[in-house]
């Protein structure tokens, strides 16, 4: 399963630089799957659809940090535990309930983001 930023979101920025996928993005900013991956040419999100992975998207959020869940992969592969939620001085990176994931799928994600 994927993290999410919740609304109780203070807008710190602690948690952006721990990510090792580049997942998460201040509020209003454009996102790439390229950013901070090796990723090159088409990709395919979790739901089938394939982008780009240099074409710049529209923020998931504007008021508010965000993950970018085609790109979290809890820090499987790189950490114990997510290093967004360690960082988090409000506890507001959890997981997303919407997003679930097995360690097994989340290691496969995180070799295609970084070949």
């Amino acid at each position: 399963m994927a993290i999410k930023i919740t609304d109780e979101c203070i807008f710190c920025g602690a948690c952006e630089s721990e990510c090792p996928n580049n997942a998460i993005y201040e509020g209003g900013v454009e996102w790439a799957i390229s950013d901070g991956t090796t990723v090159k040419g088409d990709f395919v999100l979790r739901d089938g659809s394939i982008i780009d992975a240099s074409q710049r998207n529209a923020p998931l959020a504007t008021d508010l940090f965000y993950i970018v869940s085609d790109k979290c992969t809890e820090c499987q592969g790189f950490h114990e535990e997510p290093q967004c939620a360690v960082a988090c001085p409000v506890d507001c990176c959890v997981p997303d309930e919407m997003c679930q994931e097995s360690e097994e799928e989340l290691l496969v994600k995180k070799d295609k983001l970084h070949l």
